[in-house]
């Protein structure tokens, strides 16, 4: 049975992953202005889940929320190397980054 203390202890801790959560969706929505901001809020987006996926493998005293971090960890990785080879592809071509110009990229 969890006790009251235990709860309020996983409470404080748990805003940490909510906020960094709303920065990363606020760079994806809000801010815009290049691609590159956009790949660094969604990797924000990402590490917050898995901080959020170790509180929760911490306060259930279970291994498996660790083990879907170190996962997602690795797709986040991959999904940062083609990310950056798309954009440095999209560069070479147009020698600039807009958002607004994404659509050349459609085949």
């Amino acid at each position: 049975m969890l006790s009251n203390f235990s709860f309020l202890y996983f409470s404080h801790f748990s805003t940490l992953p909510i906020l960094l959560f709303l920065l990363g969706l606020w760079g994806i929505v809000v801010v815009r202005r290049n691609l590159i901001i956009i790949l660094i809020s969604i990797e924000v987006l990402l590490l917050a889940v898995n901080l959020a996926f170790i509180l929760n493998s911490l306060f259930l005293d279970d291994i498996w929320g660790q083990l879907i971090a170190l996962y997602v960890l690795t797709i986040a990785g991959a999904e940062s190397a083609i990310g950056l080879a798309i954009l440095v592809a999209f560069y070479r071509l147009q020698s600039l980054l807009s958002v607004d110009l994404v659509s050349f990229l459609k085949g």
